[in-house]
């Protein structure tokens, strides 16, 4: 099988730094290069997190890019209340010794698209850089072959606000421009991510693989969970990014529907929102692969499987 040529645009994040482990772990999977946006935390941050998760799975190579440390147009929202100050809090890793490319994340995603044929994005922050990307480069968007991207919600609504997930809130101008830019999108949204649960017994399963990635994984993951813990009284923390893995190596795991998404961003009541037409109310022109449900018990058996071979 040829492997499925990719490019992650990321803002690790505990849950983007087991994604970006996954993506490595799958020879189905040619990761082309990891863009930083600001998300999580602010881009020196996010940047430099991505280098060290590239480290740990002994990959190097890796051609690793700093992007967008701003949304479009609003001041950066960050969440170190729930990733803790450095992102990947949990877990004590080196400072990076691979050097940060020169080129911009922005130019990296752009000439990448041109390059390589069925080139996919996988957006697991903001989407700063790929509506940067499109908007700079209008021909790039014929040749993306998907972008699929966390973020948004419909059944469970909001992480950051009532209404909205946080990837979405951060940047809903970056969001709208992605979703109205005609690519094919599929979204991994909260109602998916908040069903694999990092749960007392999956973290064990992790921390079981005696390696030094497992117990990163298993260190994240027990940070991580402590604020979903207390927010939503759950058995865990939502592992959300590695979703999007996911579903590209196991789609029969997932299920969906074709719909229309538009993203709202004029009302500071619902900023940020993803208005999710599932139920085909409008005569909106269909946008995007809305994922409604996974087979979790099977995705955790296959990740931690599939970590292990780190």
């Amino acid at each position: 099988m040829t492997p499925r040529p990719i490019l992650i645009d990321t803002d690790p994040g505990q849950d983007d730094a087991v994604a970006i482990l996954l993506a490595l772990a799958s020879p189905e999977l040619e990761v082309k290069a990891i863009t930083a946006v600001a998300g999580n935390v602010p881009l020196a941050l996010t940047s430099a997190n991505a280098r060290k998760v590239c480290e740990l799975a002994g990959r190097p190579e890796i051609a690793v890019h700093a992007g967008c440390d701003h949304p479009l147009e609003r001041p950066l929202v960050t969440a170190e209340h729930v990733h803790g100050k450095t992102g990947l809090d949990g877990a004590d890793l080196r400072a990076p010794v691979m050097a940060l490319q020169d080129k911009h994340g922005v130019d990296a995603i752009i000439d990448l698209a041109r390059e390589v044929d069925g080139l996919t994005i996988c957006a697991l922050g903001p989407l700063t850089n790929v509506a940067t990307a499109l908007t700079r480069a209008p021909d790039v968007a014929g040749r993306i072959r998907e972008i699929v991207l966390m973020g948004g919600a419909y059944f469970e609504v909001g992480n950051i606000s009532p209404a909205a997930e946080f990837n979405i809130f951060v940047d809903p101008e970056a969001a709208k421009a992605v979703f109205d830019s005609g690519c094919k999108i599929t979204v991994l949204p909260l109602d998916v991510t908040h069903k694999v649960l990092v749960t007392t017994d999956r973290i064990a399963a992790f921390r079981a693989m005696e390696t030094r990635i497992g117990d990163a994984i298993a260190d994240w993951t027990g940070f991580f969970e402590r604020f979903d813990k207390e927010k939503y009284g759950s058995d865990g923390a939502p592992l959300h990014d590695p979703c999007v893995i996911g579903w590209l190596l196991w789609p029969e795991l997932f299920s969906g529907r074709q719909i229309n998404v538009e993203i709202e961003t004029t009302s500071e009541l619902t900023r940020g929102m993803t208005v999710a037409d599932w139920w085909g109310v409008t005569d909106r022109a269909v946008n995007a692969m809305f994922i409604g449900n996974v087979d979790a018990g099977a995705f955790f058996a296959r990740m931690t499987d599939r970590l292990a071979r780190l």
